[in-house]
Formats: C-alpha cells, sequence, structure tokens
C-alpha cells in the first residue's frame, strides 16, 4: 500500500479520481449483490469528529464494517478538541500505533494537514472549514447515475461559497462539467479555489456570479447547501436576510433545463435554501444523493489501502 491521504481533491489527479469513482461504483453493485469482499478485514479506523454529524457518521461505519474493518468513534468530548487537550503531533503518532486509517470530521482545516504531516496511515477529511471532498465525489456518482455522463453537463449551484461549494467546484472542473455558482457579495468562493483553476487550465469550468437566475439558466443540475453552517449560528439573521433572494424554488427552476435534477446535500432547512414542493418533487436524486456518500466512502476506503 502506498500512503495516499484523502483531504483535497485537487491533490488527486482526473484520472485518479475517475478510478475512485468507477471502484465505488462496482462496490456499489456487489454490495447490493451481496458479493462484496472484506478487503479491509483486520484494520481499525479511528473515527475523530470534532463537529457532528448523522449522515458522515452513519456511512462511514457501515462502508468499515462492510469491508471488515472496525471504528471507534471519538467525540469532541473524547479529544478535548483537536490541538487543545495535546498536541495534535502527540495524538497523531499515538494513533499511529493504534489504528490503519484516520477519518476526522473537524472546525479547522490546518489540524489535517498537521495531522498528515506525523501519520503513518492515512488520514481522510471527512469534512473541513476548507473543504468536503466526500460529499463532492457522492455527488458526483449521483449526477452521473441519473444524468447517464458527467462530460458537457452544466451544474448550478445557489448558496454559500462554502466547502461544499469548493470540492463540487474541483470535482466538476476535474469531470469536464461546467459550474455556475451564484452567492451573494461578501459570501463567494475563495480566491484560492480560482487561482487553482487557473493554473490547472481549467478556469474555463467554473464561474463565479451573483444572478441566481443567472447560474440556472438551462442548467442540468442545480445544487443548493444550507444558509447556516454548523459553527455559524451567531450569523444566523444576518444570513437570512442576505441570503433570501438565493432560495431554490420552483419559479427559480423555470430558467432550468426541462427535466433539471436538483441536489441538496443535506440537512435541509425547508422553506429557506430550498422550498419543501421542490425537495419532494426531486426526492429520488437528493436521498440517493445521500445514501451515494456510503457508496463512495466504501470505494475510497478500498482505494486507499489496494
Amino acid at each position: 500500500m502506498t500512503l495516499r491521504h484523502f483531504l483535497e481533491l485537487r491533490e488527486y489527479t482526473a484520472a485518479e479520481l475517475a478510478d475512485m469513482l468507477k471502484l465505488s461504483a462496482e462496490l456499489k453493485i456487489a454490495a447490493r449483490g451481496n458479493t462484496l469482499t472484506r478487503s479491509l478485514e483486520g484494520k481499525t479506523a479511528a473515527m475523530l469528529f470534532e463537529k457532528p454529524s448523522s449522515r458522515t457518521r452513519v456511512s462511514f461505519q457501515v462502508a468499515l464494517a462492510q469491508l471488515g474493518a472496525t471504528a471507534i468513534y471519538l467525540r469532541q468530548e473524547d479529544i478535548g478538541g483537536l490541538g487543545n487537550r495535546e498536541p495534535i503531533k502527540d495524538l497523531t503518532r499515538v494513533l499511529n500505533g493504534y489504528v490503519d486509517v484516520v477519518i476526522a470530521r473537524v472546525f479547522k482545516h490546518a489540524g489535517l494537514i498537521e495531522m498528515t504531516q506525523y501519520a503513518v496511515m492515512p488520514v481522510v477529511n471527512a469534512l473541513s472549514d476548507k473543504t468536503h471532498p466526500c460529499q463532492a465525489m457522492a455527488d458526483v456518482l449521483t449526477i452521473q447515475e441519473h444524468c447517464g455522463r458527467l462530460e458537457g453537463l452544466t451544474v448550478a449551484y445557489i448558496g454559500d461559497g462554502n466547502n461544499v461549494a469548493v470540492s463540487l467546484a474541483v470535482a466538476c472542473s476535474r469531470f469536464g462539467m461546467k459550474l455556475r455558482m451564484a452567492s451573494p457579495p461578501g459570501y463567494e468562493a475563495p480566491a484560492f479555489l480560482f487561482d487553482w483553476l487557473v493554473q490547472e487550465g481549467l478556469g474555463d469550468f467554473v464561474a463565479q456570479m451573483h444572478d441566481p437566475r443567472a447560474a440556472v439558466e438551462k442548467a442540468d443540475v442545480v445544487y443548493t447547501d444550507t444558509w447556516v453552517s454548523m459553527g455559524q449560528e451567531a450569523e444566523k439573521q444576518q444570513r437570512l436576510e442576505v441570503f433570501s433572494g438565493y432560495q431554490v424554488n420552483a419559479e427559480l427552476l423555470t430558467a432550468a433545463k426541462p427535466g433539471v435534477k436538483v441536489m441538496h446535500c443535506l440537512p435541509a432547512y425547508r422553506g429557506l435554501e430550498i422550498t419543501d414542493d421542490v425537495i419532494e418533487a426531486n426526492a429520488k436524486v437528493i436521498f440517493d444523493q445521500a445514501e451515494n456518500r456510503l457508496h463512495f466512502q466504501r470505494g475510497l476506503l478500498a482505494y486507499l489501502f489496494r
């Protein structure tokens, strides 16, 4: 096994991401046919969660169990906050002697980077303030299943230029999809993303704008996320006001292509970033998207240990 971490999609080539996607799709078929190989038999994973989650925890624990591995769940209370109770380098070197992989859902991406400097096992980003790569790859798997292809599609992302938006932008550009992101002024995706896209020659694949209708125009897929993420509760009222014109609703979707697929990474706050009727009309896509977190993460773990 060659040691690879999974912190950002930018660290992997298009061919490597396509390989992960292919493996995830194959293992999804195997799981449904009860023919999965327990390729991680005897392995142990530390699931280090500063931020709680239902989908991320359950999907990773199920994926690990199906592959034959044991998962140990460490909450914020167990670790005292990454880097607070003890230095990250000490915690990481302790875990080196106990487990075969660390799956970490953290507040600060810098903590993940520091872990990789001392880890002798893979470190997987289950969410950080900077990126959410597992979510974006599950999204790509869902788009491929529901649209029948990836290359040449147009995706519209409506809302905060957050960690989900960053990873989605990288994924879209790697797989040949155009992404239009509509965010209020001051809430756009970070500059490092666009610097990287230009550096990689992918600048034409991602556009940042402020008008949600322009972003949705003739789009194949429309994607949104919560306006107030965990840790932003103090900004809630301000964010609700700023994002009030960025709701994904039936009227907005009239600008998209007929049969547009609507996606949401959940949890959804119905009546805010998306209306109840739009969710229910697109429930098959949205809940397939949630299920595909399991299928991609199973494929990722198999990929990292093959």
